[in-house]
Order: structure tokens, then sequence, then C-alpha cells
């Protein structure tokens, strides 16, 4: 007979539970988070499993890729869809968890996530890094400004220059004579220093980055797209293949309408913002561009305004948004390049 297990995954300790097929205990207890003890007691329990289900959390990929490295028939599922079983029950503990994660495996009822590749990952640290520093660099600004203008004082617009030095010369300039001002904006000026110079180093790697990819390349021939979104798509989806169409990309994102359904009652609302919130927000500018800054013209951008005169700037642009994710994930799977005509559109 088939047998599943579940795993409720905490920092130090991992509770397991172990089912016949038809729902019999075989085996309950708990060991120490690490694949190889993990897989050790259930080869001593049980022996050969069927399916082992652990829930998503900050540990889930890391045991995701280790157990599959072991040929461990590991399935990690979505917490959400998880909790509304794991809920259900009066009481609350690993062990129960772990019986009704098990449960789950044993009858199929569960969404399986997707494990990204470690290269994805990778990207995604360097794009998230040159994020971080970007939102400190402009929380030291504001900070600077907002205390600045209780002393009557007001910076100016900062010229576009490598490392944003207008800004800190601007600060070091109307801070000069005071003491106290000197004391506390001197520490300020050094930090905002050295965060604009980590991130034009990180802004340098990201172009080189795409540069080198070809996918990334074939994904900036799309108007309104550059590095940064193509990057950060391809850390996002990872595999393109994983999509049945490429219109599901846009329900993966929460660019989709939410709806609702019961009876006589059947509703479309606003976008269901699931997904990665970075992600929707990079498409929705780069749609935003492609609407307003593009001047070539191309059947996306005549789609896009015919839109906006229907529906609006705001509406169109979050559909547009949608309609560029399908679009690069079109371009990933077929191996084109955008084409800007109907007459060069890949039969």
């Amino acid at each position: 007979m088939k047998r599943f297990v579940g795993l409720d995954v905490s920092q130090e300790s991992c509770a397991i539970c172990i089912l016949e097929g038809d729902g019999s205990p075989v085996f309950e207890g708990d060991c120490a988070t690490d694949p190889d003890a993990i897989l050790q007691m259930i080869l001593e329990k049980a022996g050969s499993v069927e399916r082992i289900v652990h829930e998503s959390g900050p540990l889930s990929i890391w045991l995701s890729r280790e157990l599959a490295r072991r040929d461990a028939p590991v399935v990690c599922i979505d917490a959400r869809a998880a909790n509304k079983a794991l809920s259900a029950r009066m009481n609350k503990s690993d062990r129960s968890d772990a019986e009704a994660l098990a449960q789950l495996a044993r009858t199929g009822w569960y969404r399986e996530v997707h494990i990204k590749s470690e290269e994805s990952d990778r990207l995604r640290l360097l794009l998230s890094a040159r994020e971080r520093l970007i939102r400190i660099r402009m929380d030291i600004e504001s900070q600077a400004r907002g205390i600045l203008k209780t002393f009557g004082i007001r910076l100016g617009p900062v010229r576009a220059s490598r490392n944003r030095r207008d800004f800190r010369d601007q600060l070091t300039k109307v801070v000069s004579g005071d003491p106290i001002l000197e004391a506390v904006f001197s520490s300020l000026i050094a930090v905002h220093e050295t965060v604009c110079h980590k991130a034009t180093d990180l802004d340098a790697m990201i172009q080189s980055f795409a540069k080198e990819s070809r996918l990334a390349r074939r994904l900036t021939s799309v108007p309104g797209v550059g590095p940064i979104v193509a990057l950060s798509f391809i850390a996002t989806i990872d595999d393109a293949t994983r999509f049945r169409r490429a219109v599901d990309v846009g329900a993966y994102l929460g660019l989709t309408p939410r709806r609702y359904q019961s009876g006589e009652t059947d509703w479309s609302g606003r976008i269901s913002k699931r997904g990665d919130s970075g992600m929707r927000k990079l498409l929705y500018e780069a749609a935003n561009i492609l609407i307003q800054r593009v001047a070539k013209f191309s059947p996306l951008k005549a789609w896009a305004m015919r839109l906006v005169q229907r529906k609006g700037l705001k509406k169109a642009t979050v559909a547009t948004a949608r309609k560029l994710a399908v679009v690069l994930t079109r371009l990933w799977r077929d191996g084109t390049e955008f084409a800007w005509t109907k007459e060069a559109r890949p039969a």
C-alpha cells in the first residue's frame, strides 16, 4: 500500500506524520530540520513513500531543493490553500499540522508551488539589492529635505549626474557654519555617497548581465521594456513552459479582474493583485512608458491607445501591463523578437 508523508517545518525541528493509503497512521514524531535526518527517519519508519508534502515558508525553497537532489518525491504546496484545511482543526499543534498535510498528500487536494532555480534566485537577489539601495538613497534625501525645511532651508532640484553628487554638494553648502547641522548631516552625506556608489556598481552589473543574456536582449526588444523589467520578469517567471497558455501569466501576476459568482450573483471587480507586487509595478511602469513616451507606433501601442480612448488612462495602463506580460511570455517561449509591424510577425 502507498504511504504519504506530511512535514510541518520550523526553524530547528520538523514534525513528521506518515499515513497509509487508507488514512491509517504509520508514524508520528519529529526530527531536526535537516534533509538527511528527515529522509533517514522516513526510511526507518516507512521505507519508500509515494509523496512527501510540506507547505511554503521561509525554509521551503531550500528544503525542497535538498530533498529533490536526494531523489525524494517532495511537493511544496501553497500555504494559503493549506491553511483552509489546517485551520479547520479545533486544536493546533505541529503534529496535527503534519497529519493534515499528510492527509492532503494522500487525497491530492492541494496546489503545488513552483520551486524556482538557484539562477533565478541569484538574479532576484541582485535586483532586490539594487532596489533596496535606491530606497535607502531616497529615504536619506527625503529626510534631509524635511529636516532642513524646519530651518527655512529648501534644497533645489538635483541635476542629472552620476552618483547624485549634486545633492551632497548642496547639502554640504547649506549646513556649513552650523555645528549641530554639520554633525548630523556629515554622517548622512557619507552614507548617501556610499549607497549611491554601490547602487551604481549594481546597475553596471545588471546592465552587463542583460547584455550577455540572449533572452534578456529579446525581451528588451518590446517597447517600454528595459533591462530591469526584462531581468525581473526572467527572475519572477523562471520557466515560461510551466504555464499552459501565455495568457495565464496575467492571472499569475495578479493583473486579471477578481470574480465572484454564486447563484444569481456574478460580478468582476478590480485586479486580484496576487503574486509578485514588484513585478506588477514594473510592468505598470513599462506600460505607462509605452503609452506616453514611446513615439514609434506598433500594433501593441495602437491597441493600447484605442483602449485609452475607451477606458481611460489608468485602466488602459493596467490592461497594457497584462498584455506586456503575455507578449514577453510568448517571446520567451517562441524564441522570437518583438514585431513592430503585422507583416513582421512570425507565421
